[in-house]
């Protein structure tokens, strides 16, 4: 079984194990996850949920993109499109659920983990934390609810995250805002055991074990991205990197010259207008609509196959640059679905 869920008196603890995919999320492990949600939220038993790996080095590497690719060409995009669905109704239900959830990101935190952690009233990072939105190097776009995350991050920081895919190391989760507390890995172990004695002792408990994170590194860039990272059009701050004499301009325009211009286009106008929905529910809904066309594009098959299939590294994105992508091309991408197809909240 790639989740173990268990019970320690009140708390609820629910573990990835498919530690050789990185715990990458497939669609058993989505439905897994929200049967022991669903069951633990109406019981007045349970008082608190732990959301963590049984091992290895990942959290939650993402979602099982692979597969959504095997249905675009086998299916017509079906399967991907009923898997989204369902992990999409997985994050709105740990986004509302009325117990602390404290999710342990010790590892791999990326894409489909992103979605499992940021939703969590308590998300714990610490010196094995690697944090990153990178679906636009497969020709999709920060999904899971990333545009509500990263549209309310300080400046421009949601935007470069987005577009550039930029790792992120537990210290500069913490100093984000991504998460809540910092540990040392050695130390989760005891801290799991006391919230399971005394659940409503959570937050003195991760107060108790917290230490002084590393210092940032992306905070001397800060600047830097909230100057050249300003603009919600990508032509115009492609324009603004190549423009800027400096070495980290360079690397940051070299970077989204190798993703899809489409997936970049889409997150741009994706984050500026999730600064405005008015619930997450809503933006699960964007989320949808957009995951249900953006499969069916030529770039995500080909960004899938090149990163993950043929690992060539070398994808051909159709267009190859940005000015071939229109505003109506956008417009047609964020229009609401048929009433029946519409995602729904479980």
């Amino acid at each position: 079984m790639d989740v173990h869920s268990h019970r320690h008196g009140s708390v609820g603890h629910l573990s990835l194990a498919r530690p050789r995919a990185l715990n990458a999320l497939n669609l058993a492990m989505i439905e897994a996850l929200t049967r022991a949600l669903l069951e633990w939220r109406d019981q007045p038993a349970v008082a608190a949920v732990l959301l963590d790996h049984a091992e290895g080095r990942g959290f939650c590497a993402g979602g099982d993109v692979a597969a959504v690719r095997r249905s675009v060409l086998e299916d017509g995009g079906s399967a991907g499109r009923a898997f989204f669905m369902a992990e999409y109704r997985l994050n709105q239900l740990l986004f509302a659920f009325p117990k602390p959830v404290v999710a342990f990101m010790d590892g791999i935190t990326m894409g489909g983990g992103v979605g499992l952690a940021l939703p969590a009233r308590y998300r714990v990072a610490t010196e094995h934390t690697l944090f990153a939105m990178p679906e636009a190097a497969i020709g999709l776009f920060p999904d899971v609810g990333a545009g509500w995350y990263l549209a309310r991050l300080p400046g421009r920081l949601g935007p470069y995250l987005a577009l550039t895919g930029a790792r992120l190391d537990g210290g500069e989760c913490l100093w984000a805002g991504l998460a809540t507390h910092y540990l040392p890995s050695e130390a989760l172990a005891e801290a799991k055991a006391l919230i399971a004695d005394d659940p409503a002792a959570i937050r003195a408990i991760l107060d108790r074990f917290s230490i002084a994170a590393p210092a940032p590194k992306l905070a001397a860039d800060l600047g830097s991205i909230d100057r050249l990272f300003a603009a919600d059009r990508l032509e115009d701050i492609m324009a603004a990197l190549a423009k800027d004499s400096s070495e980290w301009a360079a690397e940051a325009l070299a970077t989204l010259r190798a993703k899809s211009p489409l997936t970049l286009k889409v997150a741009l106008r994706q984050i500026a207008q999730a600064r405005h929905v008015a619930s997450f529910a809503e933006e699960m809904r964007i989320e949808y609509r957009l995951a249900s066309r953006m499969i069916a594009e030529p770039d995500f098959a080909e960004g899938v196959r090149a990163v993950l299939v043929d690992k060539d590294n070398a994808p051909r994105w159709n267009p190859a640059a940005p000015e071939g992508i229109s505003e109506a091309k956008l417009d047609e991408l964020f229009a609401p679905l048929p009433i029946d197809e519409e995602w729904t909240p479980l």
